[in-house]
């Protein structure tokens, strides 16, 4: 099996190199490269998540629909749809990139450290949700208004919170404009 790699970053976007995932966050985790998605159904609603109770990160929070980390060389879109498979079992289509220069640094209560530029992508779900229980322990279809309240719940994740806080003013989910491409990191291509 290959090990999993994350591409660091500069303050620009710029890929500078790559480091082991499993080995790469700590209280000291360096910048690089993530992705958040975001899976929006026919009526609206947006598939949350509840990550993995022994995951090494922000384990059981509940957050967006899936995160990952793009590989060394992978588009945006492939990496979206290679975790919504691994994590969710299911496909993703018709992929919107909504928030292209999101990036947060946030501490867990363990002390480990996420620091990602982390754009942020909607798609159309394929199929029904197959949890994989080493990556999810929970997913549950939840209206707008289901999801603003989990903003306010300490259950949540500090990036859905975070993101939420640009993703509200845009309206409901199936109204989020597209971005400018040309907006994406200069490491990442769409």
């Amino acid at each position: 099996m290959r090990t999993e790699e994350i591409v660091l970053l500069n303050t620009a976007g710029e890929a500078i190199g790559t480091a082991p995932k499993a080995t790469s966050h700590h209280e000291k985790t360096p910048y690089h490269l993530a992705f958040s998605c975001y899976l929006v159904d026919a009526r609206g609603r947006v598939l949350i998540t509840q990550r993995a109770l022994d995951k090494p990160s922000f384990a059981g929070v509940w957050t967006n629909s899936c995160c990952g980390h793009p590989a060394p060389g992978e588009g945006l879109r492939e990496a979206v749809q290679r975790r919504v498979e691994t994590e969710l079992g299911m496909g993703a289509q018709e992929l919107t990139l909504v928030l292209p220069e999101f990036d947060y640094r946030a501490t867990a209560s363990d002390g480990l450290v996420e620091h990602e530029r982390c754009p942020v992508v909607r798609a159309v779900p394929v199929g029904s949700p197959q949890p994989n229980p080493a990556e999810v322990a929970a997913a549950e279809w939840r209206t707008w208004e289901e999801c603003r309240e989990l903003t306010r719940h300490p259950d949540s994740s500090p990036w859905f919170r975070m993101q939420m806080e640009q993703l509200v003013p845009l309206g409901p989910p199936e109204k989020w404009p597209a971005a400018d491409l040309t907006q994406l990191p200069p490491a990442l291509a769409w």
